[in-house]
């Protein structure tokens, strides 16, 4: 799978430790940055993240910043984008059966890299259930204003 990472300087060492466990997984992983710790604005990576996905440039998303909020609420901006920011792989699972979210969102503050690795493996392997679910996800990129 095609899965595109971004994250802030908070989450920059959690990002990294992914994309080399997703890439050991068999996944084709495009790191959109940051590529150091110094300091950055998550909206501009999350807005990054959210284009590769819109694009079809990548299949999934996985968005970090040191709480996790900050980036997801940028990726939700995008309306093709559906982000779930999540702390534990019940909620990623959930994220992809319910509500066929394209973007998983993790805090590097708040999530160890073993919850972190255990909550992309549900996002990533579970599938959308489709059915009574599909038009409310529908109805998400189409806001009645």
């Amino acid at each position: 799978m095609k899965i595109a990472l971004a994250s802030d300087h908070a989450a920059v060492d959690l990002k990294a430790e992914l994309a080399d466990w997703l890439r050991a997984e068999g996944h084709d992983v495009d790191d959109l940055g940051p590529a150091t710790a110094d300091r950055v604005d998550y909206p501009d990576f999350g807005y990054k993240l959210a284009a590769a996905v819109a694009s079809g440039a990548a299949e999934r998303g996985i968005a970090l910043c040191g709480s996790g909020i900050g980036i997801s609420i940028a990726v939700n901006r995008n309306p093709a984008c559906r982000c779930a920011l999540v702390s534990e792989p019940l909620s990623a699972a959930l994220s992809r059966e319910h509500n066929d979210a394209n973007v998983l969102a993790l805090g590097a503050r708040l999530t160890g890299v073993d919850m972190a690795k255990a909550c992309v493996a549900a996002f990533l392997s579970t599938d959308f259930g489709g059915g009574r679910h599909a038009g409310r996800v529908d109805k998400l990129s189409q806001p009645a204003l």
